[in-house]
């Protein structure tokens, strides 16, 4: 996949991500959530050249992002994404705490998305 690819991605599951909340299903909001977050990792690491295709690559590519920019929030905002990630197979967050962490996961991407227009 392309950068473009792995970004729109990103925001189709975000998308997904909030029609599950929506429908009651927070297992698969949560997943979504975590699907939104590791596709705008994918498009960074691609554009970067990092590895991006296990799930530790995730958390090497957003400590790299945090030490690229120096933004600490990055850490934060991917570790609420890690946490949906878990609900998915845990299944014990309430509706509003996966909707907080969705804003978390938007966030992030927001954060994230600027940075592919960097050479």
């Amino acid at each position: 996949m392309t950068t473009q690819q792995y970004q729109q991605a990103s925001e189709h599951f975000l998308a997904q991500a909030r029609q599950e909340l929506s429908d009651g299903d927070l297992a698969q909001a949560s997943e979504k959530g975590w699907d939104a977050a590791t596709q705008m990792l994918n498009a960074i690491a691609e554009q970067r050249g990092w590895d991006h295709h296990r799930h530790r690559h995730y958390h090497q590519a957003a400590s790299r992002v945090r030490a690229e920019t120096g933004d600490g929030e990055i850490r934060r905002l991917f570790d609420s994404a890690s946490a949906l990630h878990e609900n998915f197979y845990e299944n014990d967050m309430a509706t509003d705490e996966v909707a907080e962490r969705l804003d978390d996961v938007e966030a992030l991407m927001d954060k994230l998305s600027p940075l592919l227009n960097r050479p």
